[in-house]
């Protein structure tokens, strides 16, 4: 099952485990921590947290969740920042790794955790959010398991480093197209692909009057001619019969591919078993991800499927810069996605 990325207030989240970022003594303070208390019940669950005793850096200990949407609360005591030279990246990885395992011993579903000792413990959130995905992500591989990362504001998810700057700077290059509309994407249509971008740098830089008809006879695709029944002939691949046909081609197991891609196993065998299955964008985009296509392959496979890349669409550049790059971790492009108010990838 997949790893989702909300923002949220944790105690609202239903999940089975609500992971809290726990003070190393029976006693509780502020912000995740204060909140979690307080909408299970201060007494309650104060008088549980007393009969375990003090907690480890890095270790876990589980309580009822009372008033919580959930049927289990891990209390979990994260490092206190201090430069990184005292273990801290692996004390925080326990943390993590920790309530995961118990919550499969509990046969446990779904857990919520927040990010990790990233208040008043100081943990840069850069760091902590690297550790939570990569650890996260390990155990999925592991385990079928819903597994939600929750951030409460914007300033809890400031992605820093050389990709996600260059991201910013490959969709505001082509910013054009978000004032634009749909209207590129019709006319990108008609273009050669192999003369897409001489044609996007064209539309960058001219003027409105009679682009459409300039596009269409200096780019135009050559040779369109067909007849009627060239045009509405069926017998290419539908989006079902590609896809497995690629994961063939590859030689990969529907694990493999359902997990790369981020997707629930139930939501997997449905479209393996489904011929004429229509996918949401984002779960296409995750698969061909998963068999680490190549841009135009992508295209190809989405078209198959009736889904079209925009150049007016902020989601389809972050995810188009990416692929060109050679970065097919949909947990990566998930951060990108998160960060910029898209939707993530995935189920």
């Amino acid at each position: 099952m997949p790893l989702k990325i909300i923002r949220n207030d944790i105690t609202k989240v239903a999940a089975d485990i609500i992971v809290n970022s726990a003070n190393p003594k029976p006693i509780y303070e502020t912000g995740t921590d204060h909140a979690i208390y307080s909408a299970a019940g201060i007494d309650e669950l104060l008088a549980e947290r007393k009969k375990i005793g003090e907690l480890l850096v890095g270790e876990i200990a589980v309580t009822p969740a009372f008033n919580l949407n959930a049927k289990y609360i891990i209390h979990t005591v994260g490092p206190i920042w201090f430069g990184g030279n005292s273990g801290e990246l692996d004390y925080l990885k326990s943390c993590y790794r920790k309530s995961l395992d118990k919550a499969v011993e509990l046969n446990c579903e779904s857990i919520a955790f927040p990010l990790i000792s990233t208040g008043v413990y100081m943990f840069p959130r850069d760091k902590a959010l690297q550790v939570a995905m990569s650890t996260i992500s390990e155990i999925l591989f592991e385990y079928d398991m819903t597994v939600y990362l929750v951030v409460f504001d914007k300033k809890s998810f400031q992605l820093t480093g050389k990709v996600f700057t260059d991201v910013d700077d490959y969709i505001d290059d082509d910013s054009v197209f978000e004032s634009q509309g749909e209207e590129y994407r019709a006319i990108l249509e008609r273009v050669d692909p192999e003369r897409r971008e001489e044609a996007m740098h064209f539309i960058r830089n001219a003027d409105d009057a009679s682009r459409q008809a300039v596009i269409r006879r200096v780019f135009g695709r050559r040779n369109q001619t067909k007849s009627l029944d060239e045009m509405i002939d069926t017998s290419e691949l539908n989006f079902h019969d590609k896809l497995l046909s690629l994961i063939d081609e590859r030689g990969m197991t529907d694990p493999e591919v359902y997990k790369k891609a981020n997707l629930d196993r139930k939501l997997f065998s449905k479209i393996r078993c489904t011929q004429d299955y229509k996918p949401r964008k984002k779960t296409a985009v995750a698969l061909a991800l998963a068999l680490e296509l190549e841009f135009d392959e992508m295209v190809d496979l989405l078209m198959r499927a009736g889904i079209a890349f925009s150049p007016s669409s902020k989601f389809d550049k972050i995810v188009e810069y990416f692929v060109k790059n050679g970065i097919y971790d949909v947990q990566t492009i998930n951060l990108s996605l998160f960060e910029h108010g898209e939707d993530t990838l995935g189920a």
